[in-house]
């Protein structure tokens, strides 16, 4: 007697089945009430949430343009920052810029020195010369701590002429490899 011939299914009629079978486990999982994760905000997005929140709780804070962003340090010791530090200050600048506070970019400017590897470090003593020196009237300044698993970021605006806080945020960012990565490349 003869074999009956058989036809295996082509690779479009395996993928149409695999999505048909995916698609029946995504309603069950629909029906049972459970819902996939939302993925988690990444740095940006928590800045200009951050960000966004500071202009909110006080609305004044554009009076205070322009503004000088300096780069965030790590509050264990206030000479010292690293990538995260310097792309949080810029992302945080860029956030403040889109509601309507004038950023002043001092990479542009021939009267600050900055560093190659260090960016726009501002300790207390050199608000006063640098604010007078670029004509801004508040400064953005922040630290941030590396916890086992989570970053804290603090952030302030600073009116230049008398230092008083003008704005406030803190953010704490679930620790990843990405984040990491960044916070190792200090100096």
């Amino acid at each position: 007697m003869p074999r009956p011939v058989l036809h295996r299914p082509g690779p479009l009629l395996r993928l149409a089945l695999l999505l048909s079978v995916l698609a029946l486990l995504g309603g069950c999982a629909a029906l049972n009430g459970k819902k996939a994760p939302e993925p988690e905000p990444t740095l940006d997005e928590r800045i200009q949430q951050a960000a966004e929140a500071m202009l909110q709780a006080n609305p004044e804070l554009p009076r205070y343009s322009p503004m000088i962003a300096a780069t965030f340090v790590s509050i264990d010791n206030l000479s010292h920052s690293s990538t995260f530090g310097r792309i949080s200050s810029e992302l945080f600048a860029s956030a403040l810029s889109r509601g309507d506070i004038q950023v002043r970019e001092v990479k542009m400017r021939d009267s600050l020195f900055i560093e190659e590897s260090i960016g726009e470090l501002i300790l207390s003593r050199e608000v006063q010369r640098l604010s007078q020196a670029h004509d801004a009237r508040s400064i953005l300044m922040g630290t941030y701590a590396q916890g086992q698993n989570t970053l804290y970021l603090s952030v302030r605006v600073v009116r230049s002429n008398d230092a008083m806080v003008l704005g406030s945020a803190s953010l704490a960012v679930p620790l990843d490899n990405n984040l990491r990565a960044m916070l190792g490349g200090g100096w």
